[in-house]
């Protein structure tokens, strides 16, 4: 996928995570998770789009770093409202697959950036 598609994947993702926020129960824990999963999956769509203004590399690995936390913070916030059975496994279920899946995309992105900023260093010191 390229970085047009992750970057309307990223935002669909944050939209995603702020309806299922929405609906969550109106406790104590709910209004906690609300938040959090509202901040980390809208920072998802958000730090990617900074990874695309990177500036450097090393730039990108950095902001690309973020993105990766940001994403397995919002499946660890999903995988805990479906253990605390805040709501339907089968609705909290496709939005923590995405979380997974974009952490996994993202990891890939940071391994690869990471053997391309190295093949460079080694070429410019031979």
């Amino acid at each position: 996928m390229d970085s047009v598609g992750l970057k309307k994947r990223t935002k669909e993702f944050a939209h995603r995570c702020v309806k299922l926020a929405l609906v969550l129960p109106k406790t104590v824990l709910g209004n906690h998770i609300k938040k959090q999963l509202i901040r980390c999956g809208t920072s998802v769509a958000a730090n990617y789009r900074a990874t695309l203004l990177a500036q450097t590399k090393a730039a990108f690995i950095s902001k690309i770093s973020i993105v990766i936390e940001e994403a397995d913070e919002s499946e660890f916030w999903l995988e805990f409202i479906m253990d605390e059975k805040l709501m339907e496994r089968k609705r909290a279920l496709p939005l923590f697959n995405e979380a997974h899946e974009l952490s996994s995309i993202f990891i890939i992105t940071r391994k690869t950036a990471q053997i391309k900023k190295q093949s460079t260093t080694n070429h410019q010191q031979s």
